[in-house]
């Protein structure tokens, strides 16, 4: 197994492609205007309390107040409250919390208005970003997320992750953080720990120490509402949660970018820094590696299988509903039990990845092709739990219904990834362009761009819809040919995934557009 991360910069956003074994397992995309990303610390103030939802609003600068719940606010929110208060007053210069007093925690099923009040100053950490009309989710709880383990400020506790297996592990994990980690701080410590060494843990939890003192000092001179520390950048993010030692290549077309990534490398893996690369190339780095029409055939409505089976996936307001097909899939399964129980695991397979790749959260719904047999529902239950496994989101997936639909939730912490796949249709007034039209106006704008002076030396590529390239380069006497022979110029045709079948540009040896 080999994975690797591919990094698209475009002018308003970073798109990043993880790949494994060449397949699309996950696509994300960071838009620069997005500025309340999952893990952003505010300085923010309450705006108001809500008793009958036992929240409030509170004002983080976006266009939409932000909701925090009493159960969002944590138990040591008075702590904080005091905290932030004499930070910001200047009365506190100790940022260690080794000798800070500690307030009494609040009750579990206690009121918003007797914890916090309006106009109060209070540190919050955005938990789920904007979606559709909603702000964004808050907490109070505050934690700061590494590579190895997560500082957790104002508590003792050391947690260590579930899916650690080993009793012997978690113990000797449990005795090296507790001996490194600062007075005042908790820890949970992460899965990847497993088995590292006490330098390494040390170094990750000075980072976050390091990370905590500065957004400390950011706060006696922040304006409210004002971000006073970021999350990682999302190509950072992405390496602190996935990347192991199956990490193959990272591929990244933006010079700027590719030196953030292996300045994070340097830091968690400085033996990987060499699979970082500059990608230069006349073709795009999503055609390159094939993303383009991974994300064209995987985001659509209908997502298709192996041997004709797929499946429908439709988004309401309230769930998402996938229906599995087997379509006219043939086999040499002996009966329809035997047929649907490989159709269902074969859709368990790539549902799980659906979910990751769309970000899908909340309320899912799957309706697996009917199964007779009781162990046949326990096998796919079981495989489909088995595939989720590697999904970071929280979920719960509950058995087979008696109508055999399977339920399931997963966490949703920002925005589902929707991608159109349809493109615009080209008829206008019920007609289309001929074919040899199109490419005759291909031919008119290279003449003119060759006569051109300016344009006359220059390296000539022409991007175009894969079905309009192939054409050009059919035969030996393909059309690019007559070019050659009629211009004594050689013009490089290069197929777009991406583009709709009227669509072609020329471009010069930078890689910019040439205007006619």
């Amino acid at each position: 197994m080999s994975k690797e991360l591919i990094i698209r910069s475009r002018a308003s956003s970073v798109d990043f492609a993880l790949l494994k074994d060449g397949k699309l397992i996950e696509f994300q995309k960071e838009v620069g205007s997005n500025k309340f990303h999952v893990g952003d610390i505010f300085l923010a103030k309450i705006k108001k309390t809500l008793p009958g939802l036992n929240a409030a609003f509170v004002d983080v600068g976006y266009e939409k107040d932000a909701f925090l719940h009493y159960h969002d606010l944590g138990p040591k929110v008075r702590t904080f409250l005091k905290f932030i208060k004499g930070v910001g007053t200047g009365k506190v210069k100790d940022f260690s919390l080794k000798k800070f007093p500690l307030e009494p925690e609040i009750h579990k099923d206690g009121a918003i208005h007797e914890a916090v009040q309006s106009n109060q100053s209070v540190l919050v950490q955005i938990i789920k970003e904007p979606i559709s009309t909603k702000g964004p989710r808050i907490s109070s709880e505050l934690s700061l997320a590494g590579r190895y383990l997560v500082l957790v400020p104002f508590s003792n506790r050391i947690s260590i992750s579930q899916k650690i297996p080993s009793r012997e592990e978690k113990s000797r994990l449990k005795k090296l953080v507790n001996s490194i980690k600062p007075k005042g701080f908790g820890v949970i410590v992460r899965t990847v720990a497993q088995d590292k060494k006490v330098a390494e843990l040390d170094r990750d939890m000075q980072q976050l120490y390091q990370r905590w003192l500065d957004m400390c000092k950011q706060i006696p001179k922040a304006d409210y509402p004002s971000r006073v520390l970021s999350e990682l950048n999302r190509a950072s993010a992405i390496l602190r949660d996935v990347f192991d030692d199956s990490f193959t290549g990272i591929h990244v077309d933006d010079a700027h970018l590719l030196s953030e990534v292996k300045d994070y490398l340097d830091q968690i893996a400085p033996d990987k820094k060499s699979i970082a690369k500059l990608f230069s190339s006349d073709t795009p780095i999503f055609e390159r590696f094939g993303v383009e029409r991974q994300i064209k055939s995987s985001f659509g409505r209908t997502v298709s299988m192996s041997k004709g089976a797929y499946l429908i996936v439709e988004h309401t307001e309230a769930l998402h509903v996938i229906d599995v097909n087997s379509g006219n899939r043939s086999n040499k399964a002996k009966n329809q039990e035997d047929t649907a129980l490989e159709v269902n695991l074969l859709a368990a397979s790539e549902i799980a990845r659906q979910l990751r790749l769309r970000d899908m959260g909340g309320i899912i719904v799957v309706d697996f092709i009917d199964m007779i047999k009781s162990e046949n529902r326990r096998k796919l239950f079981d495989h489909f739990r088995k595939e989720m496994e590697t999904d970071r989101a929280k979920h719960k997936i509950l058995p087979p219904s008696k109508i055999g639909l399977v339920q399931m939730t997963r966490q949703r912490v920002r925005p589902e990834m929707d991608i159109k796949t349809k493109e615009p249709n080209p008829n206008q007034n019920g007609e289309v362009e001929a074919p040899i039209v199109l490419l005759d106006r291909i031919a008119a704008d290279l003449e003119k761009i060759l006569n051109h002076p300016k344009h006359r030396n220059k390296k000539i590529n022409l991007h175009a819809h894969p079905f309009v390239a192939a054409y050009l380069l059919q035969g030996m006497k393909s059309e690019r040919f007559k070019w050659y022979l009629n211009y004594k110029k050689w013009i490089k045709i290069i197929p777009r995934d991406a583009y709709t079948y009227l669509h072609y540009r020329f471009f010069d040896r930078n890689g910019k557009v040439i205007h006619i």
